[in-house]
């Protein structure tokens, strides 16, 4: 080859890998029509799991004699089974939501698709249940907001083939002003009408205002999850199961210490799972634990100090956290060091948020730390067996979905990790 050749291909090849992402720039926060659907119209449609073969839908209507009514079936327009639900409503300051409606349907078919109406009247809506065996598909999205990326991220998962949308904090921004959870809701509806969204609390959620306003008002009515049937006496924390993945939805603010409710449920909750039925072991909750991104660094030290010990105990094998606005994916880590029998901690606030990215990292790279990026975009957790899942994340970029970082991830069923940490596990059941 010739020398001047040579240089070239040189050259090339170095610019290639030295040459970094050059990000689009941020979007506008989305603005909404005033709303044009009847007042009997459901608005703000969603669905959640709500125990063995159910689901829970919820709704808002202006028209306050609108049942909490749900009618459903397997053709479209038959409608062969209806279930009666509860109804809430609340005030905050000068603003009066409207009549939100929780109702559980089932028992339901497995992946089956299923036509259903609210209220005895209006659209009619179609969901479709989880698989009962592998393989499952989740899509991952956290701090979402209402903005231009936003809606990126949104149609992007909704070209995704996925069972269970699972969200880990920081819904809607509406940071106080109540009107942005209903628009929120509408800009939502077409996917979380559609299929599952399992979420969990994070800091925007809180909205508290001292002496005057408990935390987590508006969340708590609105995005009902199944805490009672998972046994818990709080929204903030659950579980659930779908396929063979047991899934545990923690609160990064509410009390989480060794005395606290959080903490005792937890015990009992990791204490009823059978990895024989659910290999999987998975975790979601807002603050990262293993974040090398130099915003909201220290803030989840507290919450890994009091329960890291348990859900290593436990095998965990992945935790998916939100609140940092970018991307990183760690090694199996457990006490900040590399471990086999350690959870892999994925950090996803990158969904679209008004608050922009979070662009600067801490270097030198931490050893666990295998891949980071501050860019939009959203997640997929595929479950193909008991054994291996596949994991991907795929930035927006423009408009396009672009998948930039990709894993095999082998689950510690059959690791002889479980065998290995029963009788620190145990120690930790019985103790105080």
């Amino acid at each position: 080859m010739e020398p001047k050749l040579v240089l070239f291909v040189f050259l090339l090849i170095s610019a290639a890998a030295t040459c970094e992402y050059i990000r689009p720039p941020p979007r506008k926060t989305l603005h909404f029509p005033w709303n044009s659907k009847l007042s009997s119209h459901p608005q703000q449609v969603h669905i959640s799991l709500a125990g063995d073969k159910h689901m829970r839908v919820s709704w808002v209507s202006n028209d306050k004699s609108t049942l909490p009514m749900v009618e459903y079936g397997t053709s479209p327009g038959r409608y062969s089974n209806k279930s009666q639900g509860q109804s809430t409503s609340y005030s905050y300051l000068f603003y009066s939501s409207g009549k939100i409606h929780h109702t559980v349907i089932g028992p339901l078919e497995d992946n089956t698709v299923y036509y259903y109406r609210c209220g005895g009247g209006g659209p009619e809506y179609k969901l479709k249940t989880p698989p009962a065996q592998f393989p499952v598909m989740f899509a991952v999205a956290g701090d979402l907001g209402q903005t231009g990326w936003t809606k990126s991220t949104l149609d992007h998962i909704d070209l995704c083939k996925y069972d269970v949308h699972l969200l880990p904090g920081d819904l809607s921004y509406a940071d106080y002003i109540q009107h942005r959870w209903d628009t929120f809701g509408e800009l939502v509806e077409p996917l979380a009408s559609a299929r599952p969204w399992m979420v969990t609390q994070g800091n925007h959620e809180k909205e508290s205002i001292m002496f005057f306003k408990d935390g987590f008002q508006s969340y708590n009515s609105r995005w009902k999850m199944p805490y009672e049937e998972s046994g818990s006496s709080s929204n903030l924390y659950y579980s659930f199961e779908v396929a063979g993945a047991h899934i545990i939805m923690l609160g990064s603010y509410t009390d989480y210490d060794e005395h606290s409710d959080q903490y005792n449920w937890l015990k009992a909750d990791v204490a009823t799972v059978d990895r024989k039925k659910t290999p999987w072991l998975i975790v979601l909750f807002h603050v990262p634990w293993y974040n090398s991104n130099e915003a909201h660094q220290d803030e989840g030290d507290r919450m890994l100090a009091a329960m890291e010990p348990l859900l290593h105990a436990a095998s965990v094998d992945i935790v998916l956290a939100g609140h940092v606005h970018a991307y990183e994916r760690t090694e199996r880590v457990n006490k900040g060091k590399l471990d086999p029998c350690g959870a892999v901690h994925i950090t996803i606030g990158d969904g679209g948020n008004r608050e922009g990215l979070a662009s600067k990292y801490k270097n030198p790279q931490p050893t666990w730390s295998v891949f980071r990026e501050a860019s939009f975009g959203h997640g997929e957790l595929k479950l193909a067996n008991s054994t291996h899942a596949y994991w991907s994340w795929h930035r927006n970029d423009d408009d396009e979905s672009v998948r930039s970082d990709q894993v095999w991830i082998t689950s510690l069923e059959n690791s002889g990790c479980i065998a290995e940490k029963k009788h620190e596990l145990m120690k930790i059941l019985s103790g105080p």
